[in-house]
């Protein structure tokens, strides 16, 4: 069994020391999506949503939110991010985010990538929830990821 990094000998919660690790080029690709009626889909694909522009406000706010990763999930490392991309593609039943992060550091972005995804989707919800309390956010995962010790990783499809 692979040993858990977070934990140290005793078994306590610790913050992974990364100081003799390479710096390498890292990257990490996530997404997730969300469910909804047909009638809150076109309304975000017509640009009707009374609180504005959804999807490009979930960009900005999957932006803010890789950035902002390790003040959330207490292990991460603040990293220098030096890229975030959040897509978007909208169907008749709902929104799929794609999020990527880069940088060159001494750790993965694998989080920062799976939080710009988990905030956009929230944030579709948020905008949207007069038109459909009912929206379903799932599917949240790591796509890809390369660079580092470990190497790169791509889920099987």
């Amino acid at each position: 069994m692979t040993k858990l990094t977070h934990l140290d000998d005793d078994g306590a919660a610790r913050m992974v020391d990364v100081s003799a690790k390479a710096v390498t080029a890292r990257e990490a690709v996530a997404s997730g999506r969300i469910d909804m009626s047909g009638e809150a889909a076109k309304a975000i694909a017509d640009g009707l949503v009374k609180k504005g522009d959804v999807l490009a406000v979930a960009r900005v706010a999957g932006i803010m939110a890789a950035k902002r990763t390790a003040d959330l999930i207490p292990l991460c490392h603040p990293i220098a991010l030096s890229a975030v991309t959040v897509d978007f593609v909208s169907d008749d039943s709902g929104v799929t985010v794609t999020a990527t992060a880069r940088t060159a550091g001494q750790t993965g972005v694998e989080m920062e990538a799976m939080t710009a995804a988990s905030v956009a989707l929230m944030t579709v919800y948020d905008m949207a929830k007069a038109v459909d309390k009912g929206m379903i956010i799932g599917n949240i995962r790591l796509i890809a990821k390369t660079g580092g010790k470990s190497g790169d990783w791509r889920r099987s499809p």
